[in-house]
């Protein structure tokens, strides 16, 4: 499922019109991503928790010359799925 067909999906589960199905999706990835930027986690109670993870720095290798290369340390956006989701999708 693509952007616009979850957009599709949302706008007739919620009786809304598409524009606003697709400004809702819009809001709530915008709310995720601010959110994460500062530092916090967003928790959905029965769905799931947005959060960031540290990755640190590590050496890799370019496959191109099999140069190695210094990989530096980021933070990764990462989603740790709830138990309801978790049990609706077993």
């Amino acid at each position: 499922m693509n952007k616009s067909e979850f957009v599709d999906a949302i706008a007739e589960k919620a009786s809304l019109s598409k524009a606003d199905a697709a400004k809702a999706v819009d809001a709530v990835m915008e709310v995720v991503t601010d959110t994460l930027k500062g530092g916090d986690q967003v928790t959905l109670i029965g769905f799931g928790t947005f959060l960031n993870r540290r990755r640190e720095a590590r050496d890799g290798r370019n496959p191109r010359t099999g140069e190695t290369i210094k990989i530096a340390a980021a933070n990764v956006p990462a989603f740790k799925a709830g138990k309801a989701l978790k049990d609706a999708v077993n």
